[in-house]
């Protein structure tokens, strides 16, 4: 006799959202040289009724948090860190910009190997396509 497997804890977010009748959720990726069009891609998802999560600290800004070297380091693993928990929580992905980087890169192949749509503002540099 064969057991039920217990659900996943990614299975069971799904089940959470859908029970809470939550919007569709968009996670922004990309490079944050583009924060301006990450602001336009927010302002149209809102509209459109998303739920959007994107990233919160642009570094390439001069700011108090990371004027210290060893500490923007610190500061980069653990925003890399939270940058994948949105990942996981979002129903999709939207990367903005005409520029793959490395960073970038690697979150689009985070978000598809959850099995998260990923979507371009810029479809020619889908590394994937």
């Amino acid at each position: 006799m064969s057991h039920p497997r217990p659900p996943t804890p990614d299975e069971r977010l799904t089940e959470a959202k859908a029970l809470s009748n939550l919007p569709r959720i968009v996670v922004i990726c990309g490079s944050t040289r583009f924060v301006l069009d990450m602001a336009e891609a927010d302002l149209r998802e809102t509209a459109a009724g998303n739920i959007v999560v994107k990233p919160g600290c642009d570094m390439k800004s001069p700011h108090e948090l990371w004027s210290d070297p060893a500490e923007a380091e610190n500061l980069k693993l653990r925003l890399d860190d939270l940058h994948r928990a949105k990942i996981r929580l979002a129903d999709e992905a939207l990367v903005v910009g005409d520029y793959i980087g490395d960073s970038t890169r690697a979150e689009i192949t985070y978000a598809r190997s959850l099995g998260k749509p990923v979507r371009f503002t810029h479809p020619e540099v889908d590394p994937d396509a």
